[in-house]
């Protein structure tokens, strides 16, 4: 049991966090808030309610009592034991839904569908509710398939199908939409079957950014999108000569997972960036770390082809004329919104295809929402700008503002977005959003790996990153969640 004194109040609380066990102990506390020093997900100490994700159970609270100025803790000895439960969270404030005789719709299997779906049974909602997914899979951790890649697929759900069931949740697997007719409020699967809804949220995530070649199935190129893909990968990889494509976090996260002999390799980066572009943490970090261990950066080139035969790479050329041999080729190079289905109808999308929504996650449709890395929304922290982040806690706040908001309680989205990740033990988190920064501020030292960095916009920070100084982004993320400015100076 964690037990906090908040000025002259006890409380009492589960002391670990939901999501992946840390120990609220070492987190931030700050009024009647609890930030995990991990991952950001936020509990009130009052209830144990969820205040921010990534954790999609709350915490147990426990009586307390003070007598003779001692503190006295009242709890059955077997809730003790037990993890965090969502029903918990359930029963603490149902509400009467007027809209407990429509059918909510929700397209995508990911988190922010599964938030959604979850705060609509909280929240009281007892009508249909229905998710459509083109995965064969329940929700389940994405953020583990470049960390953890020897697990199965059952390892890494999210909740279990028999958890979707007892809250009467139809979870529709292998069912992709194909078209919307928002007039009508009917949506069209490649199956040939429809569905009319009352409510629809449109949560379809995104899609890697590597195109196959047409009939053709190539064995040893793979990308990073399911279970299967992620031990595929292991597989195939071990001892052998593995080119992975892209020099993003998730790359480099998967790069430094993999045994041994395949990480002795070649990793290409797409995307033209010369060295004295990158940010001098990027260098002296993550970049250097793997360089550490033998892994190759070929920056500022291009991947030209891929030579092969019988359907099998065993050659990647680069543009600056580099052959690299390829036993495994990993294609890591963005990705795109998956919202081709809605070509041709009224929906509002930018020039890459996100859907625009505003601070409700409602696009400019009646009844239709939107959430997760097919948006693009407003930032609060950039003054309202638009961006599109692709990440589990955005997505997982986005499903959360949508279903309120399709209960109609006029709910703004309010949030700070948090990236995490390790790699060869060194913990990595990035919290606000640094879209545009134009100065930073370097606290700690680059050289001994354990460095904060503040990204300034306008005179006041507006992201930090941080190496192995995890307790600091947590506590940075509620200053700025509680809507404080941090001035250039203040930060120095």
């Amino acid at each position: 049991v964690l037990l906090l004194r908040n000025r002259k109040e006890f409380h009492a609380l589960g002391s670990k966090c939901p999501h992946y066990g840390a120990p609220l102990s070492k987190g931030v506390l700050r009024g009647e808030r609890l930030r995990c020093p991990w991952h950001g997900a936020c509990f009130n100490i009052r209830t144990g309610d969820i205040e921010e994700y990534p954790a999609l159970d709350c915490i147990f609270c426990f009586k307390v009592t003070v007598e003779d100025g001692k503190v006295f803790i009242t709890a059955k000895k077997k809730v003790l034991t037990l993890p965090a439960v969502t029903e918990h969270r359930q029963h603490l404030g149902l509400r009467r839904c007027l809209l407990n005789k429509s059918t909510m719709l929700l397209l995508g299997g990911g988190v922010a569908a599964l938030v959604c779906a979850e705060t609509l049974r909280q929240e009281g909602f007892t009508g249909r509710i229905i998710m459509a997914t083109n995965e064969k899979h329940v929700p389940y951790d994405k953020s583990k398939l470049s960390k953890k890649m020897n697990l199965k697929a059952e390892d890494v759900y999210l909740r279990k199908p028999e958890f979707l069931e007892a809250r009467d949740i139809e979870f529709w697997t292998e069912k992709e939409a194909v078209s919307v007719d928002f007039q009508k409020q009917k949506v069209h699967f490649t199956d040939g079957s429809s569905q009319k809804y009352h409510q629809l949220l449109i949560a379809t995530g995104s899609r890697s950014g590597f195109l196959k070649v047409p009939g053709a199935d190539l064995q040893n190129v793979c990308t990073l999108q399911t279970p299967e893909e992620s031990s595929k990968i292991l597989e195939l990889a071990t001892g052998k000569n593995l080119v992975i494509v892209g020099a993003s976090f998730i790359e480099k996260s998967q790069a430094s997972r993999l045994p041994a002999p395949a990480r002795h390799t070649d990793g290409t980066s797409l995307q033209p960036a010369a060295a004295a572009e990158l940010p001098a943490w990027v260098l002296a970090g993550p970049f250097q770390m793997l360089q550490n261990k033998g892994v190759k950066f070929h920056m500022k080139t291009e991947l030209c082809e891929l030579k092969g035969k019988d359907g099998k790479v065993t050659e990647a050329v680069l543009a600056n004329g580099e052959n690299l041999p390829a036993d495994v080729v990993v294609v890591g190079i963005g990705s795109t919104p998956n919202s081709t289905f809605l070509k041709g109808t009224s929906i509002a999308r930018d020039d890459k295809g996100a859907i625009l929504v505003d601070l409700h996650m409602q696009t400019n449709i009646p009844n239709v929402f939107a959430a997760g890395d097919v948006v693009t929304f407003p930032v609060a922290l950039l003054d309202g700008d638009r961006s599109s982040i692709h990440h589990q806690q955005v997505a997982e706040a986005h499903g959360h503002c949508a279903a309120l908001n399709m209960l109609k309680r006029g709910e703004e989205l309010h949030t700070v977005p948090y990236f995490w990740t390790t790699l060869l033990g060194k913990s990595i988190r990035y919290a606000g959003c640094g879209k545009g920064y134009t100065d930073t501020v370097v606290k700690g030292s680059l050289e001994q790996q354990k460095f904060l960095i503040f990204y300034i916009r306008d005179g006041h920070v507006t992201a930090v990153a941080s190496l192995n100084c995890d307790p600091m982004v947590s506590l940075i993320a509620e200053v700025l969640y509680l809507g404080k400015q941090i001035s250039k100076e203040e930060a120095e």
